[in-house]
Order: structure tokens, then C-alpha cells, then sequence
């Protein structure tokens, strides 16, 4: 069967893929998966999920050139130039690096810590397992806000093609300088992370963050084979976020479900290249690989003795470092190789642990786990005696060894009697399964010497206590002024709505701490709502502040909430749950169904577009924050079952992956857990010729393609129409000038087809 190409007559990314792989029809992620299964044969790495996302947006060649094949200019890579701090670089940048003589060109293919206290041998001490960014020492860390961490990071040098790649010459120089690259042809630099949360970010977010700041030009060029920007019809941040989001999660999904493919983490290996590697005698061959497996399961192991009692062992054993040591393997480990070997080690371990034991509990009477996903290619723990401790899935990483070391927490006090009633003064626990730092931020539009412009959702707390924050530009303009506190004139503008006249222009109260600032005694119009997006200017010196809102093309109902202005759906879901408004934010008096609909939209995992699932096993000791009496559990899934009927919640079925991350739909070969999903809002389906619903009386199987460069065939050129359409599509990227088609190619303006 024919392998589709991205630059070919039909486009392999859609609009549908942008809002997760649940939501692609079949036809097209098969397409998909036939493009991605040659990538992950053709490439000498193990395919990490950005990177197959990178192969199908930016136009890998299958034909042995990579992206040296696509018209991608490389002026819009960013350009790296390695000091004593790096900035972070996920799996999937594509960089320039500056070396002094000729630019090195490579894409991040893996990527690992590596903390220099790890042994040669593999040898790990147990704080290193599972320490956050900035640890430095047993259960301690850096001081300030900013986080440091040593990591090796394998570049492909190769990726773009024989006329960006060094000889072998020119590659033998740089590893031997060991300036730029090591003597195997990795980075190892010093990362540093502006906030201990950057640091905790998963690799497809970090990867969308680079992609929308640092390699944005890269991002939105016209040379792609079909824009982000069309998929999801503009270039706000919010639409590329999520957009992207849901494009990396359609790359996985089509990952995972492949037969041909086997995944670790987020790394894809084909089945044959496993199969290969186990049937090699040589260096790192099946005989290595069982001979490391064996050595974790016995590392913890103590020598017998006649007389006494045998004390815990613990070890630690770090992949990376340990696959060094078996003969004839360094010539191996050398570039792309050693992300190979490493993913090809742990998928063996993996299969060890799940043959041979009870939940990581060997014959043998040792335990075996993963316990550091990232650490030195994946820290394994060896415990001994097993038996001792609680079982657990133990491909999921816990981290014991950091925890290990932390000081003992106290004891808890034992639990009050379960009650029949929900207290009134009780309110919903936070789970640690949404990242709500990330709500909302603070979005820089313009600063330079007369004015300060950005956008930011209006919170909760805001409208409740009558404030806002200041960016921290206008906080240090209003420092620099002498005297007290400052009083300016706040002046709200609601776009298409006419405010009272003690609300469209008030004088609100400065208040500056020492790295921020806010207004304070501002009255809110009694339609503002959390969420809603406040554009902000503010003229540097002056007394007056504006603050605008924007409408939305098109109303949109949420719940019970009719919407006409731009919002972000993350702060919307979380903090206009029940028992949440301006006079208040409790649970107290809340029926079980709006103690179920709150539990989920503050708890539940949250998307970029609103979304929010709940592991539904949770949901008693969610709501009540301790062990609920059965009548409680059981009007709570009662009430559960209600807002399924009237689809007002929805049932999912996720998993959860070697690294405790859930998925949506569940992954193959993984344990799956049920979901309780909210759903704020479902697009519009825009059909031509009438209909805008799927159901609807319009014409049915209608696909709207979006505008798309296409290879052109030997001797063809494309059409004056064409070259103007491509300028046209260029101006919309934010390309004021136009840019000319590249050589070879043409460009499919939007279009409609039957599917």
C-alpha cells in the first residue's frame, strides 16, 4: 500500500485532528498511521511524539533527505549558542547551533537527565530518584524561584538531509573539542527552568510553549504543508495552544494504536527492530539485555548469612550509565544510538516486570519498580525483602528514593466517624491531577516607551474581592513614582453593551508590593463573569487605565451561562462551577448532582479548551475530603447516573501509562480506569450548503480542506492563480509582504470534498 506524503495530493493533517485523536474519523487516522509506522522504520531513533508531530507538519522525506526535502527555511530555527545556563530545549526543537565554523543543524530526538552524582556504573543514590529540578542534596533545594538541572539531550545530525549534515570529518573535530557536542555526540548542558512548574511540565506541553514563543516563526511558516493557523483559523495563542494539543494527542493516539509499533513512554520502536535486537548475540544484543535484567532483579539481593537478622536493601540502578559498561557497546551508544539502546533496555525491563512477577514482586522475594522515569534513561529500584511493602503497578514512577529522604510527615489524626449527611461547612478537595497554575496567564501585548497593553481572564477572587492585578511592566513604572499609592480612573468598556455610568469610569486604589501590583475597589458589572478576557492599556505616567472586553462571531451557551465575548474556557470551567459566584465560592447547601458537576470541573484533569475528567473512583473522597458513609457514596452515584441520562456529564474510559499520566481514549496494553468527562461546550459543525449541525437537514459528507502546499511532478509549475493565492495565504500568517512559492511546488487554495 502506498505510503501517503505530506507534501501530496491530499493533506494529512485536518481540521478534526486538532481537537484530539477521539474525534478523527477512521479513514483519516489510518492515513496517518500509515505515514507515521514508515517514519518510525526509516529513522535511526526511537520517534518521540513531538517528533513524529514535527515529521508530518514540516514534511519529512521518506526518499533519505528528511526535511532537507521540505522548503522549510532555516533562518526561522532558532539559534543556540551553548553557555554556562541553556535555555529548555524539549524533545522535538529543531536548532540551529552555533559552533564558531560551520552551523550545526539537528532536531532534539531524546532527552534525559543527567545528574552528575549517578556512577558510572549505574549506580544511582537514592535522592537523586525522582528529585525535582533544583534539588541539590537529601530532601533540599535551590533557593530563589528559578530551577537548574543538568540534562543530555541526543541530537539527530542528520535530520536535514546530506547537504546540511557535517562529514565525518567535520563530526570527529566537534566531539573531539567536546565544546558543543561530547565525544558521543550529545549536549550535556545545565537547563534552566524560569519556575519549579516549567520544570514539571509534561514533553508535549513544554514542546507547545517552544513552539508558540521561541520557535513561533518556525511554527507559522508558509512553507509547512498545511499552517496550524488554517487548522484552527487564526493565530491567537489560545487557538495555537489548543490546536496543538490536540494535534500531539492524534500523533499519540495513532502511535499507540499501531501493531506494527511498540511504545515507551512517548517514544515509538518498531516491532521488528525489538525483535532484531533480542535475536542479536552481540554488544547490547538479547544477552545483554537479559543479563541487565537480571542484574536489577538481584541487585538488591544480601549474601546469605548463618546467623542474624538480614536489614532492607535498597539500590538503584540508572539505564544509561549501566548499559556503558558491557563490553563493545560505546561505538553503540554513540549519537542517535544510545536513545535506541536506552528505550530498547526499558521496554525489556518493562516486559521482565510484567512475565515474571506479581505487580514487580519476583520468586526471588525482591521488588522491582520503576521508580525515575527521566533520570539517566529510567531509575529502576530494587527492594528487598518485597514482600514488605504495598503493591502498586510498578511501571508507574514513584519517585521513593527523593521521597525517601524528605522528613517524616506526621502522623495523621485518626478519622471522625462517617456521617449520613454531607457537613455543611465542607468543601471539595483538590486533587493533584490539574495543573492550575498554568490558568489563565497573563498575556503581553505591547510595551515600549509610551504604553503597556496585555490580556488577562477576570478570576474568581477578582470579582468577589473588587481587584486585578497589574502587569509587573506597569509595576515598575508606578514604583519609580514618588509619593503615596497612586489613585487612577479606571475606564471599562463592555464591547456592545452599554454599562452604568458609576461602572464605566470609577477611581480604583493602587496597592504595589515588592515584585507586583494590583487595583483594588474596582465594581464589577453584574455580568462579568470568571473567565471573561480583559484587554488592558494603561500609558505609562498617565491616571487613566482602560480595561475592554471583545465580542465573541458567534454567542455560545455554556451550562446555563449564554456567552457573546471572548473567554478562556479553563478559568470558565473551573471557577464558575456551583456554589461559585461574586457573593461567594463554597459547597456548603449543594445537592449531590451540583456536588458532583463542582467535584469534576474543579478537580477533574483540564484541558486547554475546558474539558475536564475525573478518575470517577475518586469521586466519593473528592467531594467529602475524607472516607464518605455509604449513603453518601451512594447519592452521589446516583446523582452521577442523572447527569449521564441527560448528557449533561458524559462516561469515558482512560488508562494510565507507565509514568501515571491518564489518557483519553485508553492506550493499548495499558490499565484503564473509568472517567466521569464534563464537556463545556460542542463546536458548531459548519456545513456548506446549509446544515450546522452533524445531524442536520444540509448536505451531509462535506469536508471543508483547508488552503495547502502540494509537490508538484517533474516539469509542472503552478498557475499565476496559484502564486497569488500563496501570497494571499502568506499575508494572513502575519507574512505582510508575501512570500513566493517555492520552487517545485503549488498551492491548493480551500476547497470542499466528498468523503
Amino acid at each position: 500500500m502506498e505510503v501517503p506524503d505530506p507534501y501530496g495530493d491530499q493533506a494529512l493533517l485536518t481540521s478534526a485532528m486538532t481537537t484530539g485523536y477521539d474525534a478523527v474519523p477512521k479513514q483519516e487516522r489510518e492515513r496517518l498511521r500509515r505515514y507515521l509506522e514508515a517514519v518510525v522504520a526509516a529513522r535511526p531513533a526511537p520517534v518521540h511524539t513531538t517528533v513524529a508531530f514535527n515529521a508530518v507538519y514540516f514534511g519529512y522525506d521518506l526518499g533519505g533527505e528528511g526535511y532537507g526535502g521540505s522548503p522549510l527555511r532555516l533562518d526561522d530555527f532558532p539559534v543556540i549558542t551553548f553557555g554556562e545556563c541553556a535555555p529548555v530545549l524539549p524533545v522535538g526543537a529543531m536548532v540551529c547551533v552555533a559552533t564558531g565554523s560551520d552551523p550545526l543543524y539537528a532536531e532534539i530526538v531524546y532527552r534525559e537527565g543527567a545528574h552528575p552524582g549517578v556512577s558510572a556504573h549505574g549506580d544511582v543514590p537514592a535522592w537523586v530518584s525522582g528529585a525535582p529540578a533544583g534539588a541539590k542534596g537529601l530532601g533540599q533545594m535551590e533557593s530563589g524561584d528559578a530551577s537548574r538541572r543538568r540534562e543530555l539531550l541526543v541530537p539527530d545530525l542528520h535530520a536535514f538531509g546530506s547537504a546540511l549534515s557535517l562529514s565525518p570529518a567535520q563530526l570527529h573535530r566537534l566531539r573531539t573539542r567536546r565544546r558543543w557536542i561530547n565525544g558521543d555526540g550529545h549536549v550535556v548542558v545545565d537547563v534552566c527552568y524560569p519556575s519549579p512548574e516549567a520544570a514539571r511540565r509534561d514533553d508535549l506541553t513544554a514542546y507547545v510553549d517552544h513552539l508558540v514563543t521561541t520557535a513561533r516563526e518556525q511554527l507559522l511558516s508558509p512553507f509547512v504543508p498545511i499552517s496550524i493557523a488554517e487548522l484552527v483559523g487564526g493565530t491567537r495563542d489560545e487557538d495555537l495552544w489548543a490546536g496543538l494539543l490536540g494535534l500531539l494527542d492524534t500523533v499519540r493516539g495513532v502511535l499507540n494504536s499501531s501493531e506494527a509499533l511498540r511504545t515507551w513512554g512517548h517514544y515509538a520502536m518498531t516491532r521488528t527492530s525489538l525483535a532484531d535486537c533480542w535475536r542479536d548475540t552481540g554488544p547490547l544484543g538479547g544477552d545483554d539485555l537479559r543479563s541487565l535484567s537480571a542484574a536489577v532483579e538481584h541487585a538488591a539481593i544480601p549474601a546469605k548469612r548463618r546467623y542474624g537478622l538480614i536489614s532492607p536493601v535498597t539500590v538503584y540502578t540508572a539505564v544509561g550509565p549501566r548499559l556503558r559498561g558491557f563490553p563493545g557497546a560505546t561505538e553503540l551508544l554513540m549519537g542517535v544510538g544510545y536513545a535506541a539502546a536506552v528505550c530498547r533496555a526499558n521496554v525489556a525491563l518493562a516486559d521482565v516486570v510484567q512475565r515474571d512477577s506479581d505487580q514487580g514482586l519476583f520468586e526471588n522475594g525482591a521488588r522491582i519498580t520503576l521508580d525515575d522515569a527521566f533520570q539517566g534513561g529510567g531509575v529502576w529500584r530494587s527492594h528487598y525483602p518485597g514482600d514488605a511493602e504495598p503493591p502498586g503497578d510498578p511501571l508507574i514512577p514513584a519517585g521513593r528514593g527523593w521521597a525517601s529522604t524528605l522528613p517524616a510527615s506526621p502522623e495523621p489524626e485518626p478519622e471522625p466517624e462517617p456521617v449520613s449527611e454531607p457537613e455543611a461547612e465542607l468543601d471539595p478537595v483538590d486533587l493533584p491531577l490539574a495543573d492550575d497554575a498554568s490558568l489563565g496567564p497573563g498575556e503581553l501585548l505591547r510595551s515600549d516607551a509610551d504604553n503597556i497593553a496585555w490580556r488577562s481572564p477576570l478570576r474568581l477572587a477578582h470579582l468577589i474581592d473588587g481587584w486585578f492585578p497589574l502587569h509587573g511592566d506597569a509595576v515598575r513604572d508606578l514604583c519609580r513614582s514618588p509619593g503615596p499609592c497612586p489613585t487612577l480612573c479606571l475606564e471599562l468598556h463592555h464591547a456592545d453593551e452599554v454599562l452604568e455610568e458609576k461602572e464605566a469610569a470609577q477611581d480604583v486604589t493602587v496597592e504595589l508590593g515588592d515584585d507586583s501590583g494590583r487595583l483594588t475597589g474596582i465594581l464589577w458589572p453584574s455580568d462579568f463573569f470568571p473567565g471573561l478576557m480583559l484587554e488592558v492599556r494603561w500609558g505609562l505616567g498617565g491616571t487613566v487605565i482602560r480595561m475592554t472586553t471583545t465580542c465573541l462571531q458567534e454567542r455560545v451557551q455554556i451550562g446555563d451561562r449564554e456567552i457573546s465575548h471572548c473567554y478562556d474556557p479553563r478559568v470558565l470551567t473551573r471557577e464558575d462551577a456551583p456554589g461559585s459566584d461574586r457573593h461567594g465560592d463554597s459547597a456548603a447547601g449543594l445537592g449531590p448532582r451540583q456536588l458532583v458537576m463542582r467535584t469534576v470541573r474543579r478537580c477533574g484533569l483540564l484541558t486547554l479548551d475546558g474539558h475536564a475528567l475525573l478518575d470517577r473512583s475518586v469521586l466519593p473522597s473528592a467531594v467529602y475530603g475524607r472516607r464518605p458513609a455509604l449513603p453518601q457514596v451512594a447519592a452521589l452515584e446516583s446523582a452521577v447516573a442523572e447527569l449521564f441520562t441527560e448528557r449533561v456529564l458524559e462516561p469515558a474510559i482512560g488508562s494510565r501509562d507507565a509514568w501515571g499520566q491518564p489518557h483519553h481514549p485508553a492506550r493499548d496494553g495499558q490499565p484503564t480506569i473509568p472517567l466521569i468527562g464534563y464537556r463545556p461546550a460542542r463546536r458548531r459543525v459548519i456545513r456548506p450548503w446549509g446544515g450546522t449541525e452533524p445531524g442536520g437537514e444540509g448536505l451531509r459528507g462535506i469536508q471543508l480542506v483547508p488552503g495547502h502546499l502540494r509537490r508538484l511532478r517533474p516539469g509542472c509549475s503552478p498557475s499565476e492563480v496559484q502564486r497569488t493565492a500563496f501570497r494571499e495565504h502568506c499575508r494572513r500568517l502575519g507574512k505582510a509582504d508575501g512570500w513566493e512559492l517555492p520552487y517545485g511546488y503549488t498551492f491548493v487554495t480551500e476547497h470542499t470534498r466528498g468523503r
